[in-house]
């Protein structure tokens, strides 16, 4: 990745950065961090906060943290701890030693709510959770006090200390802020700052805390710990950035933080929502969070997207305080434009149809160089073994067909890439009347050159029938069939939208025996048929199982076209 700032596009949150740069604040320094809650996998939306983070520091020469929110222990657990870490890593992002947890800040976040405490910004209240809902009021009405809101500071270090000490049950108390039950904004209407959490095992502490930090106190105060200069978030904490200011000029903290907010990431046909996304692995709606439908990092990943066309893509999408919903198109064009380039060239027959040719020797086999890339020389070249028997692409035959259809006809010739142009001959069919085999001729005047005169139609693809491999193939497609299947306004539950046809398993292909030393996760384009990854999980020993990561061309913005017509 380049180091050079003037590569990246502007955005709001840079022009403050340049302008507290010009003033001097932070004594110039810029300080990010990215605090993923680990309770389940990264996806797209994640990457570009990674993206935006990570890029701002190494722009300015400043540092990025990550560091885990880790104040929900019932949901989190170090699978997804590990998992995250590996998704920054496989972007092409290092937090160079700079890893922290919000657990390793649990003694002193709960010294500065004793600080609060004793300001009197702080109580203990026994309201139930019902309660304090119903006391805080609404947009349009203002909350009520607690009957608790008052209670002498010594009673409330006392209660808070024996809440620590795993004296009461869940539930039975909370830590509040004392701001303002009268605010407009709901969110300064004395906010719950502790909960009582028993029966857990946080991965990084155990059973030392029984009570745990909620995210609006934990937040601040960790960025200013950090000595953060920036936190940088998305646009649903808008609403929570006079908390966090509270929160900062009311405890003894060593630095005071600028939150920005910036619009999140919504991407067509799927969600982003990690409830939703866990709600699809434990149903059995996908195969895990690495299923290469889902959004998740991992998922992507394993499908073949790369790391260069996920920064690519975020770079594209930019950084605004604008919601919107961006096409899915827009990240296949980045994985397009990136495959394109980098990609070595196969030959995949998906659907084969068997092809004889009749005027070649049984026993002759041919070893035809082809080009593993057309545009880049040193890719090199691999061999062809070129036999008597062949597949086709069934999609590549007809018995009869339009004008327009530049391939294999009965009767008609077409030429095979890197190898001879052939004639079918003749159509042979079992007892249904379906093609089976195609009995052909081929000119030996043809190979590697169209003698003057001659017009062939089209190109097709081929694989040799004694020398090829099978494979299964993967065909994924969108996850849902709506664009928005989570706020769509019908009444449906955003699973109703689940595409029933989002994957299609192909069993037995035929692709080029050069594959027998591909590895999990090498990628190749397919020619005519798309780009294509060797899956990570169900390939190994004589098994090849490929995940098509894109196909050539947009096929669904054709679709959409012709809905609109």
């Amino acid at each position: 990745m380049s180091n050079d700032k003037a590569a990246t596009p502007g955005n709001f949150i840079r022009t403050i950065i340049d302008a507290d740069r010009q003033a001097n604040r932070n004594d110039g320094r810029v300080a990010t961090r990215f605090p993923p809650e680990p309770n389940g996998y990264l996806h797209i939306g994640h990457a570009k906060s990674i993206c935006l983070n990570f890029g701002i520091a190494r722009d300015y020469q400043g540092t990025c943290n990550l560091r885990f929110d880790d104040t929900n222990p019932h949901k989190e657990n170090i699978e997804y701890v590990e998992a995250i870490k590996e998704d920054i890593r496989w972007l092409g992002y290092d937090w160079g030693g700079r890893l922290f947890f919000a657990s390793d800040y649990f003694e002193p976040l709960y010294e500065l709510a004793c600080e609060l405490i004793r300001n009197g910004r702080a109580y203990v209240c026994d309201l139930t959770a019902e309660q304090i809902r119903e006391f805080r009021g609404t947009l349009t009405e203002a909350g009520r006090d607690s009957p608790y809101r008052d209670r002498p500071i010594e009673e409330n270090l006392d209660l808070f200390a024996r809440m620590r000490a795993g004296e009461f049950e869940d539930g039975a108390r909370v830590l509040r802020a004392r701001i303002d039950m009268g605010s407009p904004n709901m969110n300064l209407r004395d906010p719950t700052l502790y909960r009582i959490r028993h029966g857990v095992i946080h991965h990084q502490t155990g059973e030392e805390w029984c009570i745990y930090p909620m995210y609006d106190f934990t937040h601040p105060v960790s960025d200013a710990l950090e000595g953060i200069t920036h936190s940088i978030c998305t646009l649903e904490f808008e609403d929570h950035r006079p908390l966090y200011d509270w929160v900062l000029d009311n405890v003894s903290v060593p630095c005071h933080p600028q939150q920005i907010e910036f619009s999140r990431l919504n991407l067509q046909y799927t969600v982003m929502s990690k409830r939703k996304l866990t709600q699809l692995v434990e149903d059995g709606h996908v195969e895990g969070w690495d299923d290469p439908r889902m959004p998740t990092l991992a998922g992507m990943r394993r499908r073949g997207f790369t790391p260069a066309s996920i920064r690519d893509f975020c770079e594209r999408i930019g950084v605004t305080k604008s919601e919107n919903s961006v096409e899915m198109g827009m990240l296949e064009y980045s994985i397009r434009e990136d495959l394109n380039a980098h990609a070595a060239r196969r030959m995949g027959v998906i659907h084969p149809l068997k092809v004889v040719i009749l005027n070649y020797p049984e026993d002759r086999v041919e070893q035809l160089p082809a080009a593993n890339h057309p545009q880049d020389e040193s890719m090199g070249q691999r061999e062809l073994p070129f036999t008597r028997e062949l597949y086709i692409d069934r999609e590549d035959f007809r018995e009869e067909a339009p004008r327009k259809f530049k391939r294999l006809v009965s009767g008609g010739e077409v030429r095979l890439r890197n190898a001879y142009v052939i004639r079918c001959e003749e159509v042979i069919k079992d007892v249904d009347g379906n093609v089976i085999e195609l009995h052909c001729s081929y000119d030996s005047a043809t190979l590697g050159a169209n003698p003057e005169g001659r017009k062939v139609k089209g190109v097709i693809h081929w694989v040799s029938a004694p020398y090829g491999l099978e494979a299964e193939v993967r065909l994924y497609d969108r996850l849902f069939t709506h664009a928005s299947p989570d706020t769509a306004r019908d009444g449906k539950d955003y699973r109703e939208y689940l595409n029933p046809d989002s994957l299609r398993t192909v069993t037995r292909c035929i692709v080029e025996p050069s594959l027998a030393d591909a590895r999990p996760g090498d990628q190749f384009q397919f020619e005519r048929e798309g780009y294509f990854c060797i899956d990570t999980r169900l390939s190994g020993g004589t098994s090849l199982v490929f995940n098509r990561t894109v196909t050539l061309r947009d096929s669904w913005a054709k679709i959409e076209q012709q809905q609109q017509v």
